[in-house]
Order: C-alpha cells, then sequence, then structure tokens
C-alpha cells in the first residue's frame, strides 16, 4: 500500500508546484514508482516543471468519471522511469469533481505506486479540501516573507482539523543574506507555524531554467536546490539526513 502526500501552501509563490515536481521527481530517481497529480483544476502547471507538457491528454476528471482507470490515465516520463503524471482538467472547477470520486481515485493510487504525491492548489478552498481529504501527509510550502509564514500557520492548522497530523514544513527560495537583512531564521519559521521541518531549498536559478529546458530538475542539473530536494525525498523514504 503506497504512501499519498498532498502538497500545500498558505499562499499562492511559494514554489511549491516546482517543489512538488522535484521531490517527485526525486523519489523516481531514487527508485520508487512514483505518480505525480495535479490538482489545480482550472489552471494546472505541473506539467512544465515535470517536462510533461505534451502528456495532458487525460486528467482526473477521465478517471472520476469512469472514462478510463488510474493505470491508463497516468503518463510514463519519456527521460525518468519510475514517474508518472495525472493532469488536472483545464475547463473544469473542483466543485465539479465528485469527492467520493477522488477519493476513489487515490485509493486506486495507493496500490499501483510507491508514492503519490498531490499538487493541491494555493489556498484553502475547494480545490484544497478536495485533494488533501486522503493523504497520510502534508508537506507545506513556505518561503521566508511574513505573509508566506502566516499563511502556512494556518493551513497547518486546517490540515491538523481535517485530522492530517502528519504535517511537515518546506521552506523553499532561501536567501542567506536577505533574511539576514530582514531578522529572519529557519527556526523562526519553524516555531511560528508550528510544522515539523522536512527541508530547506536554497534560492537557484536552475529552477526555473530546469523548466524552460522542459527538464526535471534533478536531470537538468546535479547541485544546488536539486541536491537540496533529493535530501527531502530521502527523508520521506526514512533516510537520517541532516538538514
Amino acid at each position: 500500500m503506497g504512501s499519498v502526500i498532498v502538497m500545500t501552501s498558505g499562499k499562492g509563490g511559494t514554489g511549491k508546484t516546482t517543489s512538488a515536481a522535484a521531490i517527485s521527481s526525486c523519489l523516481a530517481a531514487l527508485g520508487h514508482r512514483t505518480l505525480c497529480v495535479d490538482c489545480d483544476i482550472g489552471l494546472r502547471n505541473l506539467d512544465i516543471s515535470l517536462g510533461m507538457s505534451d502528456f495532458t491528454v487525460t486528467d482526473i476528471s477521465d478517471v472520476a468519471e469512469g472514462r478510463v482507470s488510474v493505470r491508463e490515465a497516468a503518463h510514463e516520463h519519456p527521460r525518468l522511469p519510475n514517474l508518472f503524471f495525472l493532469a488536472a482538467p483545464v475547463y473544469r472547477a473542483p466543485e465539479d469533481i465528485d469527492p467520493e470520486a477522488m477519493a476513489g481515485l487515490i485509493a486506486a493510487a495507493r496500490e499501483e505506486y510507491e508514492y503519490t504525491i498531490l499538487d493541491a492548489p494555493a489556498g484553502i478552498g475547494a480545490g484544497f479540501a478536495l485533494a488533501t481529504a486522503s493523504a497520510d501527509t502534508a508537506i507545506i510550502v513556505a518561503t521566508g516573507d511574513l505573509s508566506s509564514v502566516r499563511d502556512a500557520g494556518r493551513t497547518r492548522e486546517t490540515l491538523w482539523n481535517m485530522g492530517i497530523s502528519d504535517v511537515r514544513l518546506l521552506i523553499n527560495r532561501v536567501e542567506r543574506r536577505k533574511w539576514k537583512r530582514f531578522h529572519t531564521s529557519v527556526d523562526d519559521i519553524v516555531d511560528s507555524t508550528g510544522a515539523r521541518l522536512i527541508g530547506v531549498v536554497r534560492d537557484d536559478d536552475s529552477v526555473p531554467e530546469a523548466a524552460a529546458a522542459d527538464s526535471p530538475l534533478v536531470l537538468y542539473v546535479g547541485r544546488g536546490a536539486a541536491m537540496d530536494f533529493l535530501d527531502v525525498a530521502r527523508r520521506i523514504q526514512g533516510e537520517e539526513i541532516p538538514i
């Protein structure tokens, strides 16, 4: 039975989608059969970060409405074995997807994949509820700015109220010189959000460059943020990697 991890953020612009893609890619590179699901219904951008823009023919709605199975709808990455992708529908709203059908989709994914990574939309609206309802673990992606940290704390409270007790924090786009000017630290952010830290990812121009090159970050470069995300994936699989 596979694990289901939902990637969340209290606000947009934290790098949640690129983090979901990077972590999924790293888990696949470590040998785990991994499904990455875009749950940002109506917008979808996960395919760009995965380098799978040409693989969005079938989507969540096709599975939820019984036209195809999860196995039939998910597309394997052309360059990264073990990585599979399921797109979000563009011309739908979260309210159009039946929550029981979505739960059935995730249950089927548990049977097929070691890890299912759900990229939830930013905020705590209907799409957030749809994506998080069946998750075992939630990872909140936050940056060092005050609004992001505050919204991450509210997101953690919402997740706990939904019954998700395993809530982790990923601090993204860390630029230490800027943090010193703002008198911000990793410990401050952890204390403010109340979530367990799973990783710190440095600010790195390779992240948008990889997306522009239509490549997963882990295949594009072997340093910087790519190695930070690889450490997160190793922690997810149970390794004790110092942060």
